[in-house]
């Protein structure tokens, strides 16, 4: 009895000690516990409620407005017009539905343009605000599938009558795209056009609840004399088109956005750089989430700096009508362009030019100053002047051997070469009396002697080494910018059209300008590079570069543009100085056509004629390839002092009479102020 008593003790008292043991191990784990609790909250605590509060800063860019483009005598030709502008910068954790809670809540605020939306665009919006309706469409397969995939998926669930939006729904919808269409903590226009002032306040009193929107000031360019030079000066890139596909890489390296706004033709593309500024800076301050917690600007950027051209626009506004009364006078049924330019000769300052087509459709006539550089065409005698000086430099004419005899030529073959002044007999002529007459053969017979041949038999055989010959005649015309590109500062430029030879004959057709083709640019640097004694300059538009003062207005010249010098022509004075007499003769001998017109002119004006034979290639569909010509005329002034060199070119008319004589003079009358 006593032993079942002392059993029944020891398995009593061994219980209590398990669970002693299992309260203390308890014990210990909660102490444990309490342990690491504190030392987070205590030692650390710090340090985790700093990570929880951490942002991020991100600077970002904001465009300025471009440098503006003035005249010589500083008048406005392409200027900035400020404006008002809603922005929305998008943060790095924007999604889909919250920036279409914004759109729908900015488009009860504002007017958008709604109607280039697509049923694509409509369905991106609805989409966007009914997103769990959406998966329900969504089969369990379809719900697998990748990204890209299933969001289209999700598209086509999405039917015609969801997207029967009203007015109010399609605005949110055009918002919503130029939100989508931003970058990460890139900033976008969603309205900088007619922003109007209630807009603005509205606007600006819900800034809070608008997460990404704000206001600013924004530009557009503007053009105070209209269409006026409006080709020459470029285009600028619209936001949404932002930087060319063909040009995006060059521009990532220089530090743009893909939505910025960058010259894309002529003088806003050739002087980009120069134009765009420096971006204002704006730091983003963003939590863990991605949210838009503060925004600072820490530079205000700086306006891009203004071009100073070398154009009057007085003087050009002068041109343009010149060319257009002239088009507009129809004084040849066939022609329908005209092209004029004036160069400074001593430093190649472009002075005006101007390029007009005539629409036998409409009857207007509109800009065509691009085929100044990208339009070439036989230019026919006015380029003899490079013919002879090409003889001089080659060593077959000199100063006392330069007189051959003007007849008509005849090779095996080919037809007759003659001078329209001497169809038959045999004049002794100089190089002088060449110009002035404007002799065929003369040129012809300088070809012959660079080819080696000094002696003409009729009908022989022309037995000389084309490609040197033609290469070599090339050579020279290029030191006047004859078949190469002229150096002019825009982006494009044709370096005319050559030729290939398929007969030794066609090397004497260069001789006297009837076989390469040449741009009217080209044209006016020749006779420009003649007016100075031999200096080929580089055409340029850009005169200086000036900055902005304190005020906004035109400020301190930064860049003064120097003269480019792309060759010096290998002639002696001498030698220039002959061309120069026969050109005085072009205009004051008195049985020279263009006489009439610069004979008694009260500023000496030297030049040369020329008329070229070429297919007609204008708007007249009936007339393509009927057999017509190309009339032209280069000229430069003062004679003794030249400060101005025009070169004018009309091609596509059905006679030979040279109308870019009397062209040429109204140019000069009103670039001197000469009254009828």
């Amino acid at each position: 009895m006593a032993k079942n008593k002392e059993k029944s003790r020891k398995k009593k008292s061994h219980i209590p000690f398990r669970l002693n043991l299992l309260f203390f191990i308890v014990f210990l784990l909660f102490s444990a516990i309490i342990v690491r609790l504190g030392f987070l909250q205590i030692v650390r605590g710090e340090e985790f409620e700093a990570i929880v509060r951490r942002t991020e800063t991100t600077t970002i860019t904001q465009s300025v407005p471009r440098g503006l483009i003035y005249d010589r005598n500083g008048e406005v030709l392409v200027g900035n017009q400020a404006q008002h502008s809603i922005t929305y910068t998008r943060g790095t954790n924007d999604t889909a539905d919250k920036m279409a809670e914004t759109a729908t809540k900015l488009a009860s605020m504002i007017e958008v343009d709604a109607e280039s939306l697509t049923e694509r665009d409509l369905k991106d919006f609805w989409a966007a605000t009914n997103r769990e309706e959406l998966l329900e469409r969504l089969s369990e397969k379809e719900k697998l599938l990748s990204g890209s995939e299933v969001y289209e998926a999700e598209l086509a669930k999405i039917t015609e009558a969801d997207i029967q939006f009203d007015e109010k729904e399609k605005q949110a919808a055009a918002i919503f795209k130029q939100m989508n269409g931003a970058t990460a903590l890139t900033t976008v226009n969603i309205k900088n056009v007619d922003v109007t002032q209630e807009e603005l306040a509205t606007v600006s009193e819900h800034l809070e609840m608008l997460s990404g929107v704000d206001v600013a000031k924004d530009w557009t360019r503007i053009y105070p004399h209209g269409e006026l030079l409006r080709t020459i000066m470029g285009e600028v890139t619209s936001e949404k088109t932002g930087i060319p596909s063909t040009m995006i890489n060059a521009y990532l390296a220089k530090g743009y956005s893909r939505n910025d706004r960058v010259g894309n033709a002529y003088l806003e593309e050739q002087y980009e750089t120069v134009l765009r500024g420096s971006k204002a800076q704006r730091e983003i301050i963003t939590n863990q989430e991605g949210e838009t917690l503060n925004s600072l600007v820490t530079y205000n950027g700086k306006q891009g700096d203004h071009l100073i051209l070398s154009v009057d626009i007085q003087f050009q506004q002068k041109l343009e009508e010149i060319a257009t009364n002239f088009l507009n006078s129809r004084v040849d049924s066939w022609n329908d362009r005209v092209y004029i330019v004036a160069l400074n000769p001593k430093n190649g300052e472009v002075l005006g030019m101007t390029g007009k087509k005539w629409n036998p459709s409409t009857g207007e006539v509109t800009d065509n100053v691009h085929g100044i550089m990208n339009e070439n065409y036989i230019m026919g005698s006015s380029v003899k002047g490079a013919t002879v000086l090409a003889g001089y430099m080659d060593g077959v004419l000199t100063l006392d051997d330069n007189v051959m005899i003007d007849e008509p030529m005849k090779f095996a073959q080919r037809k007759t070469i003659s001078s329209v002044f001497n169809r038959y007999g045999q004049v002794p002529v100089s190089d002088i009396t060449a110009l002035e007459k404007s002799s065929n053969t003369y040129m012809v017979k300088i070809a012959l002697r660079m080819a080696g041949i000094n002696t003409y038999e009729p009908d022989s055989e022309l037995d000389l080494n084309t490609e040197a010959t033609l290469g070599k005649m090339r050579s020279y015309f290029a030191q006047f910018g004859l078949g190469v590109r002229t150096g002019i500062d825009l982006p494009f430029e044709s370096s005319g059209y050559l030729g290939s030879p398929n007969n030794p004959g066609l090397v004497l057709d260069e001789s006297f300008g009837q076989f390469d083709n040449y741009t009217a640019m080209q044209l006016a640097q020749y006779i420009a590079t003649i007016a100075n004694g031999g200096t080929r300059y580089a055409p340029r538009l850009v005169k200086e570069i000036r900055g902005t003062d304190a005020t906004g207005n035109l400020g301190a010249v930064e860049t003064v543009m120097e003269p480019i010098v792309m060759n010096q022509v290998n002639v002696s004075p001498a030698a220039m100085d002959r061309v120069h007499q026969g050109m005085w003769q072009v205009t004051h001998s008195p049985t020279a056509y263009s006489t009439r017109f610069f004979g008694d002119y009260p500023i000496g004006i030297a030049g040369k004629t020329g008329t070229g034979e070429a297919q007609y290639q204008g708007a007249i569909d009936s007339l393509k390839y009927e057999d017509g010509y190309n009339t032209t005329f280069v000229a430069f002034g003062p004679y003794e002092d030249p400060e101005i060199a025009v070169a004018v070119v009309v091609p596509y008319t059905s006679t030979d009479t040279n109308h870019a004589i009397p062209l040429a003079k109204e140019v000069f009358d009103a670039y001197f102020g000469i009254k009828d």
